[in-house]
């Protein structure tokens, strides 16, 4: 199998995977995270087609969509490891899912080019109006409050807080969205960061004018 019919049975895996999904880890995100990473990788002159693999299956591996991390790792090595990926690309895209996502911000900066990357792309979709209406669509579907002005958003978390702890969907924006534009990697990831990172301050300031009136 060559590496454009594996990037397509990818896509076709995930999509009856995720179709359903309504935390906002559905197929349209991650074909959205998809097209960034190939757009990134090209500019920067990567590996295409680990950056797509790796963006592709991501969120198969994501804990909060699996009983637990190694689970959800073993998912997306079961797959690879059925329809034959190359073993130094596969041990690659491994990688990368293993060490990009946030985790409260504990985890150490990613090291190759590839993984900067991929989670540059995933990290863009967080951000922005789309990444507005995924907190929400998140925050909805874990049943947690949209804004209580008497809970304050928490500074530092340890991972186990992150991974564990409720919060509202306007705390996350102060926990985690608004530190990701200073996060990026790459320059490509930077300069729409930058956008994105405008659109949700002025979206806060608006939900706050609106919240007292």
């Amino acid at each position: 199998m060559n590496q454009s019919e594996i990037i397509a049975k990818a896509g076709t895996f995930v999509k009856q995977a995720l179709g359903n999904d309504s935390s906002g880890h559905d197929w349209w995100h991650i074909y959205r995270v998809t097209n960034t990473a190939r757009k990134i990788a090209e500019a920067e002159k990567a590996d295409v087609f680990v950056c797509e693999l790796a963006a592709l299956l991501h969120d198969i591996a994501d804990e909060k969509l699996n009983a637990s991390k190694e689970a959800g790792l073993q998912k997306v090595k079961s797959w690879l490891e059925t329809n034959a990926v190359e073993k130094a690309k596969s041990e690659y895209v491994m990688e990368i899912i293993a060490t990009m996502s946030y985790n409260g911000g504990n985890n150490q900066p990613m090291q190759t080019l590839e993984g900067k990357i991929v989670q540059d792309a995933d990290r863009l979709d967080a951000i922005g109006a789309v990444g507005v209406a995924r907190t929400f669509a998140y925050a909805g579907w874990k049943g947690h409050l949209m804004h209580d002005p008497e809970l304050p958003a928490r500074e530092q978390m340890t991972l186990e807080e992150y991974r564990k702890s409720g919060g509202t969907a306007i705390n996350h924006f102060y926990e985690k969205l608004l530190k990701l534009k200073d996060l990026m990697n790459t320059v490509y990831g930077k300069k729409l960061a930058e956008e994105r990172h405008k659109f949700m301050e002025a979206f806060l300031a608006q939900f706050y004018r609106e919240w007292e009136v």
